[in-house]
């Protein structure tokens, strides 16, 4: 059989693959790897991981056009995840720089990120990462962003199961963005799917049962649904730029490195972390 082989770029600066490289040559040197000792060096293996990300590649290519086994290329794309994901800010760090920028809000929403099927039995049996409100197989990932939806902030991954609020509250959002608006007057705005959840979040008011809300609460819903209208940016940024997060094939607790990577990554590209 012979092969044809053609010519493909890579939609992303050289820059952004020589910033994802540092960090993977100073992993390799704090392990004492020997040069010449592994199959890519640390640029390609960058490359490799950024081809995953936004191509969606399949590790099988991925392998043939390093001309490298599969294992091999899977060791290479979780050792860059776990990488990149180091050099993703935590959310105390975050909430310092949002601090610093002189945000007045922050925005808050979670996605979720679609999975291949998991059978893994949850509370009453029900299937612990399908989420009835999307449909599908998934896991949530709470995502703060700045006033103009730019992500700075991603949580772990939590069952797609779970409720928003219930997200929020495991990962200590709830705590955490409430006393920022209770010690520095920054509220974190949202949608309903967030409601009781403390008075430093704004969200729309809820339609009474059975009654119509008055005018002043119409007013306040549009104001803050059109200001918190933005906070969709981030997480399209985050599935727009990776075709990786449109669907995860690999176990989905690794969706916390993935989700945490890809910050990273459009951190570095973009050059902004605020």
């Amino acid at each position: 059989m012979t092969c044809v082989t053609y010519t493909a770029v890579l939609n992303v600066r050289r820059e952004t693959a020589e910033h994802v490289a540092k960090p993977l040559h100073e992993h390799r040197e704090r392990l004492g790897t020997r040069r010449g000792t592994r199959a890519l060096g640390a640029f390609k293996q960058a490359v490799l991981v950024l081809r995953w990300f936004t191509d969606g590649a399949r590790l099988v290519q991925l392998a043939r056009d390093n001309g490298i086994s599969t294992p091999t290329a899977y060791r290479y794309l979780h050792e860059g995840l776990t990488v990149l994901a180091d050099h993703a800010p935590d959310l105390s760090t975050a909430l310092e720089r949002a601090t610093a920028a002189g945000y007045t809000h922050l925005n808050l929403d979670g996605t979720v990120i679609r999975t291949d099927r998991v059978a893994t039995p949850g509370p009453n049996k029900a299937d612990l990462w399908w989420s009835g409100k999307h449909r599908h197989h998934g896991g949530n990932v709470q995502v703060i962003s700045a006033p103009d939806g730019w992500p700075i902030w991603v949580s772990p991954v939590r069952p797609g199961r779970e409720h928003d609020t219930t997200c929020a509250r495991t990962h200590g959002l709830v705590d955490a963005l409430n006393r920022l608006a209770a010690t520095l007057g920054i509220p974190t705005l949202t949608d309903l799917g967030y409601e009781n959840a403390g008075p430093g979040f704004r969200h729309p008011a809820k339609k009474p049962q059975g009654r119509e809300l008055d005018l002043k609460q119409k007013t306040f819903n549009k104001v803050i649904r059109g200001i918190h209208g933005v906070a969709e940016r981030a997480n399209a940024l985050f599935k727009v730029t990776f075709k990786a997060l449109r669907r995860v094939s690999l176990d989905p607790g690794s969706i916390t490195r993935i989700a945490r990577a890809a910050l990273a990554l459009l951190q570095m590209e973009h050059g902004r972390t605020t």
